[in-house]
């Protein structure tokens, strides 16, 4: 089959398409034929080399953990879905290739797109996530750092959800989504504390970090000196300030925990509750340029790979 592959770390030019042998599923796991493939920032990461600590990495490697697709093949012990189930889930051996395998998958709703499918996994999970670990609850003011973007426009909506008061920092370009998503825009850069302040006079209960561009020091004034209930999913040097940063565990508790909840998010995108924006698709032969975007970071949405 065909794949994106990198054997070594590096810039996007390392990622290359590449025969590789096809995957087939062992017990408990199922092969997808992948219609799209999601890109995310910790794709780029993890292909630098700056994740070893978090995810180690054995070379040569198949990027990606989001897939939509096909089931083709399915393994001992499998008994919630069959061959031909469209599906969206997390893959575990790379979703940038025609084929992928996955223990973690849920139906796709008929009206749910692949892209669209292929967005969520990674973003719903994320965002439902962080705000657990805030203790976000209703009445309250968060601030969201990237809320333009693929895991920062989710959370803006389960948060408002929630009842919550969300104000989102983004670009002025991206004000009237972020509008449009239920939350207060405010432009990121020189000026944040004052910007903030000035529609939340109140302060902010909580901060969800979901861009990495450097406003932890601002975040923390902002909530009166303390690092109390602000998490990052971005920055690295949130350890240096106090700050956790937040990059999911596994197991068999929270894979049904993500089970559970791609499945009510898939339930809610099919419907309209949940809007996904896609700012790119990309053919396989396309990844480098994906991740190229994804990387610069001004992508307004996801970014998909459509093997």
């Amino acid at each position: 089959m065909q794949a994106i592959v990198f054997e070594e770390f590096g810039g996007p030019d390392v990622l290359h398409v590449k025969e590789i042998a096809e995957p087939h599923a062992g017990p408990g796991e199922i092969r997808v034929a992948v219609k799209a493939a999601g890109v995310n920032p910790m794709d780029y990461k993890i292909r630098h080399g700056w994740m070893g600590q978090v995810f180690a990495t054995s070379l040569p490697a198949v990027p990606g953990q989001e897939i939509a697709g096909v089931v083709d093949e399915i393994g001992a012990g499998v008994t919630d879905v069959a061959v031909g189930d469209d599906v969206l889930g997390w893959s575990t051996t790379g979703a940038y290739a025609q084929y992928a395998l996955a223990e973690t998958v849920v139906r796709k709703p008929a009206s749910l797109g692949w892209a669209e499918a292929a967005a969520l996994p990674v973003a719903g999970e994320t965002a439902a996530r962080v705000l657990d670990e805030l203790a976000l609850r209703e009445g309250e003011t968060l601030l969201l750092h990237g809320a333009a973007g693929a895991v920062g426009s989710v959370a803006a909506q389960l948060a408002t959800a929630r009842g919550a008061i969300v104000i989102g920092t983004a670009s002025p370009a991206n004000h009237e989504y972020v509008r449009s998503l239920g939350a207060i825009p405010v432009t990121y850069g020189d000026g944040l504390v004052e910007r903030v302040s000035s529609v939340a006079p109140q302060g902010v209960d909580a901060v969800f970090d979901a861009a990495g561009m450097g406003a932890l020091p601002d975040s923390i004034e902002l909530r009166g000196g303390t690092t109390d209930r602000i998490v990052t999913i971005a920055d690295q040097a949130a350890a240096e300030l106090g700050v956790p940063f937040s990059a999911g565990v596994s197991g068999g508790a929270v894979a049904g925990r993500k089970h559970a909840g791609l499945a009510e998010n898939a339930r809610l995108a099919a419907e309209g509750a949940l809007r996904l924006r896609i700012a790119g698709t990309y053919p396989l032969a396309e990844a480098a340029q994906a991740q190229q975007t994804s990387e610069e970071g001004h992508a307004r949405g996801k970014l998909v790979i459509m093997p």
